[in-house]
This record gives structure tokens, sequence and C-alpha cells, in this order.
């Protein structure tokens, strides 16, 4: 029997795995590396970039504030006024959990697994709201292409210290592109202001000794699959069911691999049941089939919404191996 990493990589490469990889059980995740404060529920918190983010009770995440009271950056040609990067070396005392964890994992097993969020895109528009981002990148594309550098800049000052104090065989990388229809933005934009931002970060990482690069954006992303393969994603997570995952493991199997294919919302629910899980589930396994491809909920990380959900969907997985290896 292949161990997790083994399985993992003859399912990416074209070869021979023994069963479907059963969601994020290559990844261990270091969470206890430092980063910027992050929104827990029911909680509403200041971040160091002062971006001001709220998770209201009784909802399944947490977004900024983007009132004009609570907007870090309402004018994109002011933003080096506005916008100050934290430091990105935190005190060694903050790594000694993160180092402990990582040397405790067998490599041959599992890959060291770093996560970072939020992604470039994301700090765009957290720092001055979705539509004031997007308008930016056709009124002030100079000052976008500054920003974006800038914020560049900060992330490979912390990929560097992931990398120096962790040595991780891969990242899990959130930035979401997309909604459950199209992409935020057309790929002609995309390829002007992002790639050349990701290809630069995770250059870095596959420079470094990082052998895995893991791209979260559970959306609509189809038509930005050609720049995920340049800037050097090894698997897209989080691919939806309207993206038509089979065609594009047809058209770019071997090149990236997708995770996903079973839409959070449809299976991630109050009202969830074991039969609901392991019907959306058969359905991926069997359209998709063995190779370039790893089943599980669009959702990014390793857990569910609602309780049970998360195990479900793993027994789910484990039937659909003895059924189809």
């Amino acid at each position: 029997m292949l161990t997790k990493r083994q399985n993992l990589m003859e399912t990416i490469k074209g070869g021979k795995p023994d069963r479907f990889v059963k969601q994020y059980e290559f990844m261990n995740f270091i969470m206890e590396a430092p980063m910027g404060a992050m929104v827990g529920p029911g909680q509403t918190i200041v971040n160091d970039w002062g971006i001001t983010f709220t998770w209201p009770e009784g909802q399944l995440g947490g977004f900024p504030v983007h009132d004009d009271e609570h907007k870090v950056l309402k004018d994109i040609t002011e933003w080096r006024k506005f916008v100050k990067a934290p430091s990105a070396i935190y005190p060694e005392e903050r790594w000694a959990a993160a180092i402990e964890h990582a040397n405790s994992i067998d490599r041959n097993e599992e890959f060291v697994t770093c996560f970072v969020a939020p992604g470039i895109f994301e700090m765009t528009h957290h720092l001055m709201s979705m539509e004031d981002a997007l308008m930016a990148l056709y009124e002030e594309p100079e000052d976008m292409h500054d920003l974006i550098d800038y914020l560049v800049e900060y992330e490979l000052a912390y990929a560097k210290q992931i990398v120096d104090h962790l040595h991780p065989d891969c990242i899990f990388h959130h930035d979401d592109w997309g909604s459950q229809r199209s992409s935020f933005v057309s790929p002609e934009m995309f390829e002007e202001f992002f790639l050349p931002a990701y290809k630069k970060i995770y250059g870095f990482y596959k420079a470094n000794g990082v052998e895995l690069i893991v791209h979260h954006s559970d959306s609509y992303a189809a038509n930005l699959v050609p720049f995920m393969i340049e800037m050097g994603i090894d698997i897209w997570q989080g691919v939806m069911t309207t993206n038509n995952v089979p065609e594009l493991i047809k058209k770019y199997g071997g090149q990236i691999s997708f995770m996903g294919d079973i839409d959070s919302g449809v299976i991630d629910f109050p009202g969830w049941t074991p039969e609901i899980i392991f019907e959306k589930t058969k359905e991926a396994c069997e359209r998709c089939g063995k190779l370039y491809f790893i089943p599980g909920a669009s959702h990014g990380l390793n857990f569910g919404c609602f309780p049970g959900v998360y195990e479900s969907n793993d027994e789910a997985i484990d039937k659909m191996s003895k059924e189809m290896f």
C-alpha cells in the first residue's frame, strides 16, 4: 500500500495510485506558524494591516467591514499614505511550536504544509472593498501595479521566514479568484496584474525546497488555468462543478491537478446526510476518474462547517476507492 504522499504523487503525475487521495490527508498543516490575526466566529478584530474583520454568530465565515469609517484605503492614488505593511519578522519564540510540529512529521508519509492567507487579490479588496479594487484596476492601473508589488514584497519577506524556520514541502495558499459562475477579472487583466505577482511568490517557494503548491480558490476559474500552470500551481483546490472538471482534466491533466468537484454548499449544510454526501462523492469520482483528480469538498481547509461532514466525506471516498480501484 502506498503512503499518503506516494499515492498523491502517483495521482498527480499520472502514475498508478492504489486509491483515491482522501481530501487533505497528504497535507499536515503547521497551523502554529505565526501570522497576522484572523477573525473567529462571533468576533470583530482589527488586524496588523488595520483591516477590520467581523464574523457574525451563525454565519460560515468572516469578511472585512467596508463602510467609510472602516476602509483602510479610500483612494487608490493615496495608497502609499494609508497602506502600511506590518513586520514579516516574528520573534524566534513565536516559531518554537511550529518548528516542533514540523520536525515531528514523517515526510515520507505526509507533506509538511504551511497555510498562507489571504492572497494578493484578496488583500487588494480587503484594504479597499471589492468594488473599489475592481474599479481601480481599470481607472488607476499604475497605482494598482505598485500596490500589488508592495503586497508581494511583504509576502516574499514572510515566505523567507517560513522557509528558513520550517522548510516546508508544501504551501497551501488561499486567494479566491471568482464567483461560482465567473472569474472576478478577465483573463487578460489577471495576466497583467496577478500572474507576475504569483510567479514571484510561487517561484520563490519552488526555488527554496517546496515541492508542492496547492492553491485554494473555491470558485469558477477555468479560464485562468493556463496562468495557474505558468505560475507553478500543482493542485487547484476548491474547483467547483461549474468549471466542468472532467473537461479540465482532459485538457490540462499532467500539467496541473484538480481537487474538489464536490460543491460544499450541496453537502455541508445543517440538513446533510451520509447519503447525500455519498451521492455527490460518487458522481465526482465517476465523472473525473482516478488521475489528476482529488475528490473533496470545495471548502478551503480540512474540516467541515457542520459537525461530521468532513468525516462522512472521507468515508464516502473510501467506499469509492473500493469500487473503482
